[in-house]
């Protein structure tokens, strides 16, 4: 007797100890995926009334839509998607090349266009296990909320062109071996290559790594915190003065030292830093998840904990709500930017230091600040030139019988710099909707309207088309 109880508390200890996985990868689940190569094309027009297209039809666009009032882009390429999440190996890849045309306004004197091609993407991917690297042009964005509805990340968003890079690291939330995916981690370091020239400061380098921890896994609640940091560095002023390309640079630039060719860089830090924190809070059930979160940024300084800065009233608040129980509204986007404060007003003065005017996203060396051909790296709404503005954003998405419709609205108050002082007003608005027509050979059309209104772009209306379709070449 004594023997069989001994027998049944053993399977019991056993079907406990099998049902509490130590480490719950994807990789250990039965594959039952394939591979696909698929072809992509497309074509879109956009004409508007003003100096400038309306916000919201370029901005989040990858760089892909011109910023003149007039453009058409015609893009085709091919892409194979990652799909293999259970097995140990995966790997994507994409070659997307685009042309694009673009005028100014028809009564501007003299008319000018322009023509340019490039890659959308040109890049591939491999996962061996639960490491990730990626090599060529694709598209970084780090920020939280919903990438389709959200007016940008403070540090990286799809707002300008994407560069080429290098990047390895996790880039899942990937469970920690032993803590039965209740504690997950992800990171990774970037290497990127920024080689527009501006005028100002040609062929620049980006560095970006990043640390980030999440608890909860398969609870019905989860938090999860990141640290960023990135900095633009190296490059040629235009009288020739190197900043610094070397390795000795790279170090400097990993761990925040001074160095350089500048007597800026050697007495601060050599290259233009930034840090960003993100804390997000999560509710999930089967078909639905809303975030909150809470994203700072810092220039200066050492390192303090969200919330803990000069500047703390500074940052980037959202809600993000997504569902799949009904179609007709299936994300909702609410966002709160706010960076008029930078520590103060005053850096220096009277002979005592202050540490503000803390001047987001330049400095002495990149007066060019956070930009790649032009346009802004992070958030369209920020740039080297208006970097103090509150905004509130609002984005709505969802399928109304098969048409997919998007719209976004967005209020900015603008108040340049500290140092140039400029304000203004601008309200854009967005939408957008896009259906599958399956008797005209699978294309999908879209068409999109935009406006803008308030002193900092004037009042504009544009509209854009889009004719787009993708397919299966293989499957294996």
């Amino acid at each position: 007797m004594k023997n069989k109880i001994l027998v049944i508390l053993l399977l019991c200890c056993t079907m406990y100890v099998h049902a509490w996985d130590w480490w719950p990868v994807p990789m250990a689940q039965i594959d039952t995926c394939h591979d696909t190569l698929m072809y992509v094309g497309g074509m879109q027009v956009l004409s508007s009334n003003n100096t400038y297209a309306p916000t919201w039809l370029y901005a989040n666009r990858n760089g892909e839509i011109a910023l003149l009032p007039h453009s058409g882009n015609l893009r085709a390429g091919i892409v194979k998607p990652a799909t293999r999440p259970n097995r140990w190996f995966d790997y994507d890849f994409g070659v997307v090349l685009s042309g694009r045309i673009a005028g100014t306004h028809i009564s501007t004197n003299p008319y000018q266009i322009e023509g340019t091609g490039f890659f959308s993407l040109l890049y591939a991917h491999a996962r061996l296990y639960i490491v990730d690297i990626t090599v060529g042009i694709k598209p970084l964005y780090f920020g939280g909320g919903d990438e389709e509805l959200t007016c940008g990340s403070l540090l990286l968003s799809n707002n300008a062109h994407p560069f080429p890079r290098i990047s390895v690291g996790i880039d899942q939330w990937t469970p920690i071996p032993g803590l039965f995916g209740y504690m997950e981690l992800r990171g990774g370091l970037t290497h990127g290559w920024l080689n527009d020239n501006n005028g100002k400061v040609s062929h620049a380098k980006l560095h970006h790594k990043y640390i980030g921890m999440r608890a909860g896994g398969k609870l019905p609640i989860n938090l999860s915190y990141e640290f960023h940091h990135a900095a633009m560095w190296g490059g040629y002023r235009s009288d020739g003065l190197d900043f610094g390309n070397d390795f000795d640079s790279f170090r400097n630039i990993f761990w925040g030292r001074g160095g350089g060719a500048t007597l800026s860089d050697q007495l601060n830090k050599q290259g233009n830093h930034m840090l960003s924190q993100l804390l997000c809070l999560t509710a999930k059930g089967k078909d639905w998840h809303v975030d909150l979160y809470w994203q700072d940024f810092q220039e200066d300084g050492g390192i303090n904990f969200i919330g803990c800065r000069a500047n703390s009233m500074d940052g980037r608040w959202g809600i993000s709500a997504v569902q799949n129980y009904w179609p007709f509204i299936s994300g909702l986007t609410f966002e709160i930017i706010q960076t008029t404060d930078q520590s103060g007003p005053w850096h220096d003065r009277d002979g005592m230091v202050f540490g503000g005017n803390d001047s987001y996203y330049s400095n002495s060396s990149y007066p060019q600040g956070w930009t790649y051909f032009g346009q802004s790296i992070c958030s369209t709404l920020l740039s080297p030139t208006n970097s103090r503005i509150w905004a509130y954003h609002t984005g709505i998405k969802g399928d109304i019988y098969d048409f997919k419709y998007r719209v976004l609205c967005t209020h900015a108050r603008n108040y340049g710099t500290y140092n140039t002082p400029e304000e203004s007003q601008n309200t854009a608005f967005l939408l957008e909707v896009k259906k599958i027509v399956p008797q005209a050979w699978g294309l999908e059309f879209g068409i999109s309207l935009a406006y803008d209104f308030g002193t900092q772009h004037g009042n504009t209306f544009g509209t854009m088309i889009t004719i787009s379709k993708q397919g299966i070449i293989k499957q294996w």
